[in-house]
């Protein structure tokens, strides 16, 4: 079942289209990624999700519902942190909760604690929220995400400003989440990070929605190899199997061979082949980091 289908959104401030023609889906289980620069139109089309702001065309549909009413009830089901939470600094842990639990009307007395629970915060006591680290804030924000015990949660740069330690504990958090059967929305400017969670992934550029991936695909995309460009592809995969033990290799078109390990011997690759009889064009690596990945579908940054 999908959780959340935007169809040809778009919103627009002074003429300028922040959320310009994006469709995307996405699906029970998912640890969907959306990934883009500062500016990119990630918040707005968290907001439009919310309905913490409205398109001004296309459509969004929460787990089936499309009718106003359908949304409403459907928005019940679905939490979210989108920027920093408004959590009061003189307040605990457990009061900020309670008194967020009391303004929603959620009648579960025990949800505060679960939330607690769930974000490992239960140990904090008398100590206030302004006195929290920033990975604290960023957690017991989650916690307040957490209070209705949603099936789908979004949370727009969850990791932003964090040090290392708090980027491993949200990380394994939204993992434990995920485990717990709960649909992540997650975005993030930082596709290295993202990439560890993540099951599939959206970037979003100037508004635009550019690609859209799984996991799989992205690791398939940015798998190093060598490009091995050749008269008798028949030929050379003889010699790679047979004369150099090399079984993960793939053809790529009727004069190129990937290969995928033994990277590091590519001359001996060379010379087995040539003096097989079989003619090498060329022979050079091939696979792009997560970042350059990034950067060439965006087009760059001095795009």
């Amino acid at each position: 079942m999908d959780v959340l289908r935007a169809q040809s959104l778009t919103k627009r401030y002074k003429n300028i289209a922040a959320v310009d023609n994006v469709s995307l889906t996405v699906e029970r289980g998912d640890i969907f990624g959306l990934i883009g620069q500062n500016g990119a139109g990630k918040t707005t089309l968290m907001r439009l999700v919310a309905s913490l702001t409205f398109p001004h065309s296309g459509q969004i549909e929460l787990f089936g519902e499309t009718t106003e009413r359908g949304l409403a009830q459907a928005r019940l089901r679905m939490g979210c942190i989108i920027e920093m939470p408004a959590l009061y600094p003189n307040l605990t842990a457990v009061q900020n909760l309670e008194y967020c639990r009391i303004q929603s009307g959620i009648p579960d007395k025990t949800s505060v604690q679960k939330a607690l629970e769930k974000v490992s915060l239960t140990d904090t006591g008398k100590k206030k929220f302004k006195d929290f680290s920033l990975g604290m804030k960023q957690r017991l924000g989650l916690g307040l995400a957490l209070l209705k015990n949603p099936d789908f949660i979004i949370l727009d740069e969850p990791i932003n400003g964090l040090d290392p330690t708090g980027i491993i504990e949200m990380r394994n958090l939204i993992k434990d989440l995920n485990d717990q059967g709960i649909t992540l929305f997650v975005s993030s400017h930082i596709l290295t990070e993202l990439a560890q969670v993540a099951t599939k992934y959206a970037i979003i550029h100037k508004g635009k929605l550019l690609k859209t991936m799984t996991q799989e695909v992205l690791r398939e995309d940015c798998k190093r190899a060598l490009s091995v460009i050749v008269d008798d592809v028949a030929r050379t995969s003889v010699i790679l199997e047979n004369e150099m033990n090399i079984h993960l290799y793939k053809q790529i078109s009727a004069n190129e061979i990937r290969v995928y390990e033994q990277l590091e011997h590519s001359a001996e690759v060379n010379y087995r082949l040539n003096l097989a009889g079989v003619r090498v064009s060329s022979l050079y690596e091939v696979g792009d980091s997560l970042e350059d990945y990034y950067k060439n579908i965006i087009g760059g940054e001095s795009r």
